[in-house]
Order: structure tokens, then C-alpha cells, then sequence
């Protein structure tokens, strides 16, 4: 199993959040929530208002989202559904744990004394330069007060 941190349209009460309880694709288990130990710049961007965390550490906000428990069929699916390597790319970031729900892994949780765990996140060095100039969010709602809808792919 690995742990995923996931920001944007794969959490709970968002548009792409039916993808992480589906198990035909695979086993994703809920963990705890958290942020990112550094700072990134979390963006909404192009056609389709997709988030985007960009991979600029220590500008930007400490991001929060979900931490998930996944077997390596979901781990392939999220590698596809994200567009990796092009679009994002899957790499190990420290995140901060702010509730931990996930059974049998709370002494995992609580290993480190700060804790703090590491896990993949979807982010992206391959962005427009003009994305460094948008606004820069601290969490994500697809709904939320940037008014910038989120475009499903069976819409797109």
C-alpha cells in the first residue's frame, strides 16, 4: 500500500471523488487529513478550471487536503486519470497530519514524533509560465468563492 495526498477534484464532496470508492479501480482507503509541511502555489487553470498544485516549494500556502491508503491498482489508475508523468508528476511530499482517522495505521500516523508522513502527490513542473501569475489557493472546492467551475470529462 501506498499513501496519496490528494488537494483537488479526488476529495471527499468533489467531482472526482466517486473515482477514490470505486473499487474497480482499485482500493483507496481513507487516512486523515493534512497539509503540505512547505508551502506550494495551488492554482485553478485552463478550459476546463482544473486545480493544479505547481511544483515551486516554499511559495505559496501550506495546501490541505486528504490522505488515502492505496494498493497499487488505484495507485496505476491515479497515474493515468492525473496524466503522469505530462500533465502532473507523482513525487514524495512531507505532509502534516491534522486528524488521522485511519485504523491500524494511527501508531503510523503518530511514528513520527511531529507528525509528519510522506506521501505522493500529484503536482505538476510542467505549466504555462502565465500560472505563476493567478491566485493562489490554500484548499480546494470545486464550489467554491473563485466562481471558476470545474469542467467534467464526460463534458469536455
Amino acid at each position: 500500500m501506498a499513501r496519496v495526498f490528494v488537494y483537488g477534484t479526488l476529495k471527499k464532496g468533489q467531482p472526482n471523488y466517486k473515482h477514490m470508492i470505486n473499487t474497480a479501480k482499485g482500493l483507496a482507503k481513507f487516512q486523515g487529513r493534512g497539509h503540505t509541511v512547505e508551502k506550494y502555489p495551488l492554482v485553478i487553470a485552463g478550459k476546463y478550471n482544473i486545480p493544479y498544485m505547481l511544483n515551486i516549494p516554499g511559495t505559496g500556502h501550506h495546501i490541505a487536503g486528504e490522505i488515502y491508503s492505496v494498493d497499487e491498482q488505484m495507485l496505476q489508475f491515479l497515474d493515468e486519470f492525473e496524466g503522469c508523468p505530462d500533465m502532473y508528476q507523482r513525487t514524495l511530499m512531507r505532509i502534516q497530519v491534522v486528524e488521522w482517522e485511519g485504523k491500524g495505521g494511527a501508531g503510523e500516523a503518530r511514528a513520527a514524533s511531529d507528525g509528519v508522513l510522506e506521501c505522493f502527490v500529484y503536482s505538476t513542473a510542467t505549466f504555462p509560465p502565465e500560472w505563476v501569475g493567478l491566485p493562489y489557493y490554500d484548499s480546494y472546492d470545486s464550489s467554491g468563492k473563485h466562481g471558476l467551475s470545474y469542467v467534467l470529462r464526460e463534458s469536455r
